[in-house]
């Protein structure tokens, strides 16, 4: 295993290359012993569109039951869903299987212990255990929830005002943001523009990374030629983003 995967913020590669299927699921294993090691078992998983994030994740929630932790599994969602998830749930903490900004052929894990990011000499600590083959025997159940989208919308529809009605334009880049964001800009009152808001783990009309300028090119263009109020480009898996203003103007902060 390429140990210069586990960086400061997650662990993470391209796939198939950096990290194989058997790597994937000791990953999962070493995980779920440094969690247990923080007292946290009962643990909820997502995952964003990638296309081998699917096989991802079914590795990562083996290695998280084999220390006898508790998986709820989320699906396919943005990160901020993932996060909204560990609270909705009372759960302990998860993994998130993404690669956030990067291009398509890279895969990752976003580590949670509690409502914190696991970062820096922890993600080094799951290393230490995965080539220590420190692992944790157990025996931990898993089930599905497909309630927390919807509870994140009706959550952010209650607590998200806006003064007046926005037109808004929306360039997902074929992640998972799409879905979520433009039914709650709608309900919010917006009058929503959206392009490339299909999921598509190939992100085949650009890299889904809306702080590089010639991503935002087909937004800057909408917002320009249906004179938008604003316009907002999401990254592969919703949690960050780049906005336009009125004159198709990157807005920088």
């Amino acid at each position: 295993m390429n140990p210069e995967i586990f960086r400061e913020y997650d662990i993470r590669g391209i796939a198939g290359e950096d990290m194989t299927e058997h790597d994937v699921g000791l990953i999962g294993k070493g995980i779920a012993a440094f969690l247990k090691q923080q007292g946290c078992s009962k643990l909820t998983v997502g995952r964003d569109c990638r296309t081998t994030s699917d096989l991802y994740a079914e590795k990562i929630i083996e290695g998280l039951m084999s220390a006898g932790c508790d998986v709820v599994e989320i699906g396919v969602c943005p990160t901020p869903v993932f996060y909204f998830a560990i609270r909705h749930l009372k759960k302990d903490g998860g993994v998130m299987i993404t690669a956030s900004h990067n291009p398509k052929e890279y895969n990752g894990f976003k580590i949670c212990r509690g409502l914190d990011s696991v970062h820096g000499k922890d993600i080094q600590k799951i290393l230490g255990i995965i080539n220590e083959k420190a692992f944790v025997q157990g025996s931990g159940a898993t089930r599905s929830s497909d309630d927390v989208i919807p509870a994140y919308r009706e959550f952010m529809e209650k607590n998200i005002h806006i003064p007046k009605p926005l037109r808004v334009g929306v360039d997902a880049g074929n992640g998972t943001a799409g879905p979520v964001a433009v039914p709650i800009l709608k309900a919010i009152g917006c009058e929503v523009h959206d392009i490339f808001c299909d999921m598509d783990g190939t992100f085949p009309n650009h890299e889904a990374d809306p702080t590089v300028l010639k991503n935002m090119q087909s937004l800057i263009a909408m917002v320009r030629e249906k004179k938008l109020d604003v316009g907002i480009g999401y990254d592969g898996d919703g949690d960050r983003i780049g906005v336009v203003d009125e004159k198709g103007n990157i807005v920088f902060g």
